[in-house]
């Protein structure tokens, strides 16, 4: 495939050099130090860097040209090419170099707030009980059928994505599932990628930092639903219980499958029974109605088995097969993950880091009827700050003793953020404890624990590294807590 034929659709606002039109491209990337001889390079700017400084290099490496909406620098060695957006021109050269992937694998792509992380692990876990080789894509780590793969992003750049769907198709894969974030949306990640089923959590506050305003969130997350440089998705799986929510509207030509509890959904959970043991309810769709049984804990899990029930039946999966994949997946890592060392009380790690997530958490343990329930949590540094005092409000009126600690601090200093939370927690009279260690906190937060309470360590989850100023350093919930359980003597193996 040559240049011309790779950058069909793209906007230029320069002219291709005819020269070049016809040269071979052997691959492209957004990365200069993947760059080979014949590669096409794409310089925008991340979050960390701007990829336009290392134009130089990619050129250096063998690139044919480089492909930008800024304008060219000086004493470049080889074509620079102006675009209208650097993302957008990305991914119509990759759809259009590894031959539109998307349009041959059913793609699902989740958003929402909370909860997209398990809904993936169940609709993946539903395909694959339907015989389907599969592709997940998510905030803990990357699947390409049995291929574990390191998670960059939650979303990763349109280019990944279309190179992982055309390595599926390559082992005779036919389905992928990935979470779609707020930024990727509005960055442009998914920009003209084809999805055959969309799904929507629900909608609370957080990335305020980013669109500014929940309206402007919101917005973000509908771009799925409406088309992004594509198609609207052939099918929509929509929480109609969450506010934001009812108010989606896809477009007619996409077929709506509302999920909830409530009279008006058309997927509903009805008779619901929690333990912690896991959930059992009945799915009413129509005239129809069969059991679901989980090892999922906690009523919040309902909504996301109910997405994935829909996303099944948006790809006409019998009932049994989704039955069976709902209760094939038993856990997701840092989810409510409990860490079991034989001691007397309860400790769970969960990924809870917006208020709504924090309340959910604690309001599953509360229905567990523990004598108390201990909240360890933190805060993210560099991240909307209006959501710390409401965390901290939350965790004081539903837990009876709180940990207030650090989260990943990042560029801010850990104390303030921890003050930040305070204004929430002062006003409740619960018991606190303050400790910025977090190795240490997570110990008070064990050491206060009776028989019979229960032990939330909330915000980081599955993540095994802590984010400070000038490092980031390994660091894991769940081992620390093992650690600090055996030095209590329980060391059950």
């Amino acid at each position: 495939m040559n240049v011309e034929e790779v950058l069909a659709g793209v906007r230029v606002r320069t002219t291709l050099p005819p020269e070049l039109a016809q040269r071979a491209v052997s691959g492209l990337d957004y990365d200069s130090r993947k760059i080979e001889k014949g590669f096409l390079f794409f310089a925008f700017p991340g979050s960390k860097a701007d990829g336009r400084q290392f134009a130089m290099n990619a050129a250096e490496r063998g690139a044919l040209a480089v492909f930008s909406e800024s304008e060219a620098p000086e004493n470049l060695l080889v074509p620079w090419i102006q675009v209208e957006h650097g993302r957008h021109a990305l991914s119509i050269a990759a759809r259009n170099f590894y031959r539109q992937p998307d349009e041959r694998i059913a793609l699902t792509g989740i958003t929402g707030t909370n909860g997209k992380t398990t809904t993936s692990y169940l609709i993946d876990s539903i395909l694959r009980a339907a015989g389907h080789t599969t592709a997940l894509v998510g905030t803990i780590e990357y699947h390409l059928g049995s291929e574990v793969i390191p998670a960059v992003n939650t979303t990763p750049e349109s280019l990944d994505t279309l190179r992982l769907l055309h390595r599926l198709e390559g082992v005779g894969g036919t389905h992928a599932t990935m979470e779609v974030s707020s930024h990727a949306l509005e960055l442009g990640r998914i920009y003209g990628l084809h999805f055959h089923t969309a799904v929507f959590t629900n909608l609370t506050r957080d990335h305020l930092d980013f669109h500014g305003t929940m309206e402007r969130y919101f917005e973000a997350k509908r771009l799925l639903f409406v088309g992004s440089g594509g198609p609207p998705p052939k099918f929509a799986a929509i929480n109609r219980d969450d506010e934001y929510g009812a108010r989606l509207n896809p477009p007619s030509h996409t077929h709506v499958l509302t999920y909830g509890t409530g009279a008006e959904a058309a997927v509903r959970a009805q008779r619901i029974t929690s333990t912690f043991q896991g959930l059992k309810f009945e799915i009413a769709y129509g005239k129809l109605r069969f059991a679901i049984e989980s090892p999922l804990i906690g009523r919040f899990n309902v909504y996301n088995i109910l997405a994935a029930v829909a996303t099944g039946l948006s790809f006409q999966l019998p009932f049994e097969t989704i039955a069976s994949g709902v209760t094939q997946c038993a856990g997701i890592p840092g989810r409510f993950e409990r860490v079991d060392q034989g001691q007397p009380f309860t400790v769970v790690v969960d990924y809870s880091h917006t208020d709504d997530a924090l309340r959910n958490a604690i309001s599953v343990a509360r229905a567990l009827q523990p004598k108390r329930v201990i909240t360890l949590f933190g805060c993210g540094g560099d991240r909307d700050r209006s959501k710390r005092p409401v965390m901290g409000e939350v965790a004081g009126e539903l837990s009876d003793l709180v940990i207030l600690t650090s989260d990943n601090p990042r560029s801010e200093d850990p104390l303030q953020i921890m003050n930040d939370a305070m204004v929430g927690l002062r006003r409740t009279d619960t018991p606190l404890v303050v400790e910025p260690d977090r190795a240490l906190a997570i110990r008070r937060a064990i050491e206060a624990a009776l028989p019979g309470d229960f032990v939330i360590l909330a915000g980081k989850g599955h993540e095994t590294y802590q984010v400070l100023k000038n490092k980031t350093i390994d660091f894991d919930d769940r081992a620390v807590a093992r650690e600090v359980l055996r030095g209590f003597g329980y060391d059950r193996t």
